[in-house]
């Protein structure tokens, strides 16, 4: 005698599924379709992006369209921003950066271009600088007229032109300041410096920044008796 299917609770999806029911005893049950529901995320605003710049009154804003010039005590600089941000000048004085559209490339430009807009403001007005030493037995720094001399351990100087905007400071032959009003070319000067003799982990010996830490490795142990 043929065993009989109900519909409740399993239902055959077809016939062969009931066929392979009645021989192996038992029913096939058909699973409805799940489907997912697509929400739309709106990426929250920049902290960084959405904080006003002050601008102090030594310096002077000239907005035309999507290009900014800023021109203070130090110097002049000028920046054109992409149709993904725009740029504006309140009444009392301080500049916004703002998204212009609601995409993923807006918000990565908002807070990039919101520092580099107050980066601008800052250097005109009070500048940068960069500290950098010098660690080695013979390494030492001069200075003749616009070019920088490093003695780093080759068998020849380095000699470094000084690109225009930066000034160039050394004290006590070892300590290297590079100053200025444009904070990328100080970055960019200060990171070649750098470049022709990276510090070492094992005794530290190179051209450092300030600042940095070196992380220190130890050295081959000798043999132990």
């Amino acid at each position: 005698m043929a065993s009989s299917f109900t519909s409740s609770p399993f239902q055959t999806s077809n016939l062969w599924s009931a066929f392979l029911g009645e021989r192996k005893g038992f029913a096939v049950c058909s699973v409805p379709h799940v489907g997912f529901l697509k929400k739309t995320i709106e990426c929250k605003e920049s902290r960084i992006g959405k904080q006003p710049i002050e601008v102090p009154s030594n310096v002077t804003i000239t907005l035309e369209g999507q290009a900014l010039a800023v021109k203070g005590p130090l110097g002049q600089l000028s920046l054109t921003y992409p149709r993904e941000v725009l740029v504006q000048k309140e009444d009392s004085g301080t500049l916004r950066v703002r998204k212009a559209v609601e995409t993923r490339r807006a918000n990565q430009m908002h807070g990039l271009f919101r520092t580099l807009t107050d980066n601008m403001v800052v250097g005109v007005s009070k500048g940068f600088e960069k500290r950098l030493q010098l660690v080695g037995v013979g390494y030492r720094a001069t200075l003749e007229g616009n070019i920088l001399v490093l003695s780093l351990g080759f068998s020849h100087p380095v000699r470094m032109d000084i690109p225009d905007g930066i000034q160039v400071k050394v004290e006590e032959n070892t300590r290297i300041v590079v100053s200025g009003y444009d904070k990328s070319a100080i970055g960019q000067f200060a990171a070649s410096i750098r470049k022709w003799r990276p510090p070492e982990p094992y005794k530290g010996k190179g051209v450092k920044y300030a600042d940095e830490i070196i992380r220190r490795k130890e050295g081959k142990a000798g043999k132990k008796k």
